[in-house]
């Protein structure tokens, strides 16, 4: 760790990972470690299946509501 408390990790650590300058990510704490993780590219987020399904209807059916909720 640098002065600033800048994080250094090897140079096989950032390869692995595909970490490059300039690219963004994110950090998270979980079970007391630090986790970081590449933020995925438009096109890596889209050859992932979606997490939740959702109808045409449902979706129209959701918009609708948070128009009435918006506009009350």
């Amino acid at each position: 760790m640098g002065s600033k408390g800048e994080l250094f990790p090897p140079k096989e650590i950032r390869e692995g990972l595909g970490l490059r300058p300039h690219v963004k990510v994110v950090y998270k704490v979980e079970g007391g470690r630090l986790v970081v993780e590449p933020v995925p590219g438009l096109e890596e987020a889209l050859e992932e299946p979606p997490s939740v399904e959702v109808t045409l209807e449902e979706f129209h059916a959701f918009r609708r509501e948070l128009s009435r909720k918006a506009e009350s």
